[in-house]
């Protein structure tokens, strides 16, 4: 008994001593939460959680020519069954003057996509017959889009013929066999650009019913305040120009139209277009938030859904499918983009940071 109080006052230190650890251990738990940034970037979404999801590329090697860096593919579209493939210099792949395109047999994509095999797709080549038009065309920087309807072609060319940009739009025909596309430079229809900004035309067509819809590449509210979509009857005779949405960064390329008018266009931003574009805060990003790569990086890579009609393009209220980026360093110039049946998109880059196909599954 003599050892009691001793007992009771080591009691109290322990006590005490534990008490201590845990309330320091409360602390160093809570502190990293406060002073940890968030990977979520400003400015915080108005309507939806502040992260999103983003789908990742699906990539699908390629043989042949087309997998060179240098095709710098331009657009895409589907000719029946085949995915036709634009490349913006189709002359850099073949012996004849005017060079040629490519084929790619949506069996041969779906295959893959359905199997485990990573074996690459082989495109076919498809002969480019043009008359000379990149020699007609003073300033000639390549062709930038192409649709079909039925055995007709329809493709857009960019050209810079003195300090200014100057776009062009030319239809010709596609062979059934798929042995050659010719286009008729007879029918070339001049497309004044909307901003004084270098290399940049109307970079995206689109077949909507007994009319053509071209549309700029940069229609961000600092360089193009009022923003239009050019239009053109199928004998490349214009018509009214008609309103489209102010979408900051690029825009590339676009699916066709749904049976509702709806399509799907890329939405692309390079960081070192930044002074060139001069970006206003994006709308889309405050109302529908980042995935975690897109807050993370400078980059934008996007798919973004917009309506058609014949009094105007507006956006559709849904949010942009994001892609998961690489980072800053290796941003994906995409340049080209189709449906794939009810599955997704098939897109591909130019040459920056190499030639892809990828598949994006639709949300």
């Amino acid at each position: 008994m003599e050892n009691q109080p001793v007992l009771r006052t080591r009691h109290v230190f322990v006590i005490f001593l534990i008490l201590a650890a845990i309330l320091l251990l409360g602390g160093c738990g809570t502190a990293p939460a406060a002073t940890t940034p968030s990977v979520i970037a400003s400015p915080v979404p108005t309507d939806a959680s502040a992260t999103v999801s983003e789908q990742l590329v699906r990539v699908i090697p390629l043989a042949g020519t087309l997998a060179d860096k240098d095709a710098e593919v331009s657009s895409l579209a589907w000719y029946g069954d085949y995915l036709i493939v634009l490349p913006q210099y189709p002359d850099r792949f073949a012996s004849q003057d005017d060079g040629q395109v490519f084929a790619i047999p949506k069996d041969d994509i779906l295959a893959f996509l359905d199997s485990t095999s990573d074996a690459p797709i082989t495109p076919q080549d498809v002969a480019f017959v043009a008359t000379g038009l990149a020699r007609q065309i003073q300033g000639f920087e390549g062709y930038e889009a192409i649709v079909f309807q039925g055995n007709r072609v329809f493709v857009t060319i960019e050209s810079k013929p003195g300090t200014s940009m100057l776009g062009y739009l030319v239809a010709g025909e596609i062979a059934p066999d798929l042995s050659v596309l010719c286009l008729d430079a007879t029918t070339m229809t001049e497309i004044p650009p909307q901003a004084d900004l270098s290399n940049m035309t109307d970079e995206t067509l689109l077949v909507a019913g007994d009319r053509l819809i071209t549309i700029y590449e940069a229609n961000g509210a600092a360089v193009n305040p009022e923003p239009v979509a050019r239009s053109f009857d199928l004998s490349l005779q214009p018509l009214d120009s008609i309103p489209f949405p102010t979408v900051e960064y690029r825009i590339t390329d676009a699916t066709d139209l749904d049976s509702g008018g709806r399509f799907w266009a890329l939405n692309y931003f390079w960081p070192g277009d930044d002074a060139k574009l001069k970006p206003a805060p994006d709308a889309l990003v405050a109302k529908y938030g980042e995935g975690l790569t897109h807050a993370r990086f400078t980059t934008i890579e996007r798919l973004v859904e917009f309506q058609y009609a014949e009094t105007g393009i507006s956006l559709v209220g849904a949010p942009p499918i994001q892609l998961e980026l690489i980072d800053d360093d290796h941003s994906r110039n995409w340049e080209g983009v189709v449906r794939l049946d009810g599955r997704g998109f098939l897109l591909m880059t130019d040459m920056y940071p190499e030639t892809i196909l990828g598949f994006v599954p639709a949300p």
